[in-house]
């Protein structure tokens, strides 16, 4: 039977009004563990707004460093967490102009109004910090990984680091839903945009922290665990 997975995700803090606005959106609280009324945003079905935001739920809201990875053998939590700290203390937070609303595929999510690389080398930095503390991946996770179209150098990515969006293939994003109905998608978009604007301060966003989140098991959510403020 598998163990916990545990990630190293990006949330903001508890009591600002972005991390409000995410929960909200998901109807999730991974600080708390607790499930919260839905901000169903304007003009959108209420009855189904628990489904199109099933998948994102699992995780809580957050934007992925090191996506989820089980324990190398002869690694424990109290390790990961020591280490998460350490490696927070060494890093420096990203300031970015902003986040937007953005139509990814078939989902929506928040990511940055301008591109940064300090920012994609903060993630991949992290990524390669933790390696050691990652098993390795397994088969069915593999092929899990392996049915969506990767390019060579993602490939190349998910055999390293037992995931394909990272380095010059990582794409910073906050997701608000899971896989849209592509009728529904623009309508969903423009009503999140609308909802993000109410919701959060316009203007800049700094990048500060750094999160251990925690999964029991595949078909439990994510949990905050620990959490860090980068050069604290």
């Amino acid at each position: 039977m598998s163990g916990p997975r545990y990630a190293l995700y990006y949330a903001p803090a508890v009591d600002s009004a972005l991390w409000r606005f995410g929960c909200a959106t998901l109807g999730y609280d991974a600080f708390t563990g607790e499930e919260i009324a839905f901000a169903v945003p304007p003009g959108c079905d209420v009855q189904l707004w628990p489904d199109r935001t099933a998948e994102p739920r699992r995780y809580g809201f957050h934007a992925t460093l090191k996506a989820p990875f089980e324990l190398a053998n002869g690694r424990s939590e109290g390790e990961l967490r020591a280490f998460a700290r350490q490696i927070a203390l060494g890093c420096t937070a990203v300031p970015l102009a902003g986040l937007k609303v953005t139509s990814l595929g078939r989902f929506v999510a928040l990511t940055p109004a301008e591109p940064s690389p300090a920012l994609q080398a903060l993630a991949f930095g992290i990524v390669q910090a933790f390696e050691p503390f990652r098993a390795p991946l397994g088969q069915a996770d593999r092929e899990r990984r392996l049915a969506s179209p990767l390019t060579p150098t993602e490939r190349a990515h998910l055999d390293a680091y037992g995931y394909p969006y990272v380095g010059d293939a990582f794409r910073f994003h906050m997701t608000l839903t899971g896989a849209l109905p592509q009728d529904e998608a623009p309508a969903i978009a423009a009503a999140l945009t609308e909802a993000h604007a109410c919701a959060v301060p316009a203007g800049p966003v700094s990048i500060d922290r750094l999160a251990v989140f925690r999964q029991d098991n595949r078909a439990g959510r994510f949990r905050i665990i620990d959490a860090f403020t980068l050069g604290r």
